[in-house]
């Protein structure tokens, strides 16, 4: 079990799904947590009472909205940002003004709030950005705008290791599979092809990826930076 006692603990996304699962198992294990929520008050709310954390209402998508949530919780020892959308199929039908608003989400939202971060983060501190095993690999047809979003992160926790590195401040990304949620159920019309690919043929669960993030949190994890962690039942093998 980790300890996160007496600390501070943001994010970003934390109302549904892996974000949810985070929020628990960081709150589980003693840490002074708040999420944010794009929309939809109650589920949210819902957390917040069950897991005596924090709901903070913000858009991803505008910055300064990232940067005011951010800075509202004045000196974190962890941030994780797991917000994100999928835009998916045709390149030449897909609409422009969507992809932009993904890449706002996935790709400009998170280096903005582990930037602000920074600027009052505690030593040793911890920056996680939820990516997607799709960085490094796309199987099928629709997918590029989203897996550019998703291996940017690459990029940006590579260089942000390096920048912060000497406060003792790590930067990691997790990179799941297919997660049963309500973006991609268990049971969902595409679970044959995505087990096809899997050398474990099934979904993860939410709670394993948030395990993933709790030990990159964790104490343990003082020297692990830089790195994509993937955990997506053998897709990428």
């Amino acid at each position: 079990m980790t300890d996160f006692t007496d600390k501070n603990i943001l994010v970003m996304g934390g109302s549904r799904g892996i974000g949810a699962a985070i929020v628990e198992r960081f709150a589980k294990d003693g840490g002074d947590v708040a999420f944010t929520y794009a929309s939809s008050p109650e589920p949210a709310n819902l957390l917040a009472s069950k897991t005596g954390s924090t709901a903070l209402q913000s858009d991803s998508a505008q910055r300064d909205q990232v940067v005011q949530i951010v800075q509202q919780r004045g000196k974190l020892d962890c941030i994780i940002v797991n917000a994100g959308v999928l835009e998916m199929g045709d390149p030449l039908d897909l609409d422009p003004d969507a992809i932009d608003h993904m890449i706002d989400i996935n790709i400009r939202a998170p280096y903005h709030a582990f930037v602000e971060a920074a600027r009052n983060m505690n030593d040793n501190g911890r920056m996680i950005v939820i990516g997607s095993c799709n960085a490094e690999r796309m199987p099928f047809a629709g997918g590029a705008a989203y897996a550019m979003t998703k291996s940017a992160m690459q990029g940006m926790v590579r260089g942000l290791a390096r920048d912060f590195g000497d406060r003792g401040i790590t930067a990691n990304a997790i990179q799941p599979g297919p997660v049963d949620t309500e973006m991609n159920p268990a049971d969902g019309p595409m679970k044959d092809m995505m087990h096809g690919f899997m050398a474990i043929k099934r979904h993860a669960r939410v709670d394993e990826v948030a395990g993933m993030a709790a030990y990159l949190a964790s104490e343990e994890a003082a020297i692990v930076t830089g790195a994509c962690h993937t955990i997506d039942g053998g897709f990428n093998a």
